[in-house]
């Protein structure tokens, strides 16, 4: 690696996409770059999805064994090591990164840490980090720097009594009591596991549901399970006048005319993302944006010749399996390998206990565009082994057109919902119709027997228990 060096392509960003990207440039045995400015996995995998799932896994097990009395088992003594789950949880998501580490070297891709600045077309330099003042030519530039987390105006996070879900994953002490401020998929799963473990956690959303952009049926369904393990659950309600405290944090809670003070000792802030760009682009490079996100054409391509985006940087959804997929697609056209595609379907995820998955049109969304729908439903109560697992909550939903039976979307909220997803997202990518789902013989007992069991229900022929 040379300052001298052409590559065929820069990756700024070492997550989802931009490690996918990089990584899928090497395998077509292109010179290839990826500069991330802390550890390759970026915000997922070390600050996000990955470390996430890691401490959420703890809460499940502690829960489980807490109840372990259901099934005919006696456990003593239950209890647990805040500071080693959060050890866990960091090792987890290093071992991750050595793995992206890996696939860099074996695809020969050139990795450097440090912030990264288009400084021209076809020009990157290292504006901060070992290797600031370095500058590479590249043939093509794939921006990939994501997100970050929005943070509450005027509300100082000092890691201690306000953070967001990056300071969560490192601190190593458990509050005993929580507000966490936004109901979205972080929010949702940070209550979660904070209750889980014995924190009193408050749960307020602006909006009137949980999960606001899920089915409203499911969003009531969630938060009945939510305020049945304990939960306090405040939706279409505001927070105001934050007084933040040595020993705790004071909230007023505005629901129409209503108003109540709230107080506990860690504010969580999980509000949203704003786009990672800050000093990203030099003021000789002129990228069209939208609100902060850089805004591209069906190939990924901005308005800059060369200069191409992917990721949560150019806009919702900002997941990780949706950043990969721009990534790969981007990459395999610049370089000639098929026509880019655009996403279109993909599943949404939600790791709380119950989980909730969904893909393709809610049947709200699906009405909403004049569609006549036809809903398939079947409930995990009639699930011979979500009954046996003691996992009987919730249920899997289908909509469908009412005449062709053409699957609009699916959703589920229960046991391994984000598992069982899978299958109803791949009918709808192989443009498969609710009786293809219906007659196709799922195993007796397993969870995805709900998956036929609701397809069977939208054409009156649901059978099984």
């Amino acid at each position: 690696m040379a300052e001298n060096t052409e590559y065929d392509l820069i990756v700024i960003g070492g997550g989802p996409a931009g490690y996918a990207g990089a990584i899928r440039a090497g395998q077509l045995g292109k010179k290839v770059a990826c500069i991330e400015l802390e550890r390759a996995g970026g915000t997922c995998l070390n600050w996000g999805c990955i470390p996430t799932k890691a401490l959420l896994k703890s809460a499940e097990l502690y829960q489980k064994f807490k109840k372990a009395e259901v099934f005919g088992l006696s456990v003593k003594d239950v209890g647990f090591d805040y500071a080693k789950v959060v050890e866990r949880s960091r090792a987890v998501s290093g071992q991750m990164a050595k793995g992206v580490e890996f696939l860099f070297k074996k695809n020969k891709v050139d990795y450097i840490v440090g912030k990264a600045q288009v400084s021209a077309p076809g020009m990157v330099t290292i504006i901060d980090g070992e290797a600031k003042g370095k500058f590479f030519k590249a043939k093509a530039i794939l921006i990939a720097t994501g997100c970050r987390m929005r943070r509450i105006p005027g509300v100082e996070v000092d890691g201690t009594r306000v953070m967001t879900s990056r300071e969560a994953l490192a601190s190593k002490t458990l509050p005993k009591s929580v507000i966490v401020v936004g109901a979205g998929a972080i929010g949702v799963e940070f209550a979660y596991f904070y209750n889980a473990l014995g924190a009193k956690v408050t749960l307020v959303e602006m909006l009137n549901q949980v999960l606001p952009v899920e089915d409203e049926e499911v969003s009531k369904v969630l938060q009945r399970s939510f305020e049945k393990q304990g939960i306090a659950v405040h939706v279409g309600t505001k927070c105001e006048n934050f007084r933040v405290g040595k020993s705790s944090v004071k909230v007023d809670l505005i629901a129409g005319e209503k108003k109540t003070e709230v107080e506990a000792d860690l504010l969580l802030s999980a509000i949203g993302v704003v786009p990672n760009l800050d000093d990203v682009l030099s003021p000789a490079v002129k990228l069209d944006l939208d609100r902060g996100y850089v805004k591209v054409g069906d190939d990924y391509q901005t308005n800059v010749k060369g200069i191409y985006a992917a990721g949560d940087i150019i806009g919702p959804p900002w997941l990780a399996h949706v950043a990969t997929f721009e990534a790969l697609n981007a990459v395999n056209g610049m370089f000639g390998h098929g026509k880019p595609k655009r996403v279109t379907v993909f599943p949404g995820c939600t790791y709380c206990q119950p989980q909730v998955a969904s893909v393709g049109l809610s049947e709200k969304a699906a009405k909403d565009k004049g569609y006549d729908v036809k809903i398939g439903k079947f409930p995990f109560t009639a699930s011979g082994k979500a009954v046996a697992s003691a996992e009987s909550e919730g249920f899997v939903k289908v909509v469908t057109d009412a005449k062709t039976g053409e699957i609009y979307g699916a959703t589920i909220i229960g046991s391994e919902a984000t598992e069982l997803i899978a299958e109803y997202g791949l009918a709808i990518e192989l443009e498969a119709c609710v009786e293809d789902i219906h007659h196709t013989i799922h195993a007796h007992p397993t969870l995805s027997e709900a998956l036929m069991e609701a397809a069977a229900a939208s054409v009156g022929e649901a059978v099984h228990i």
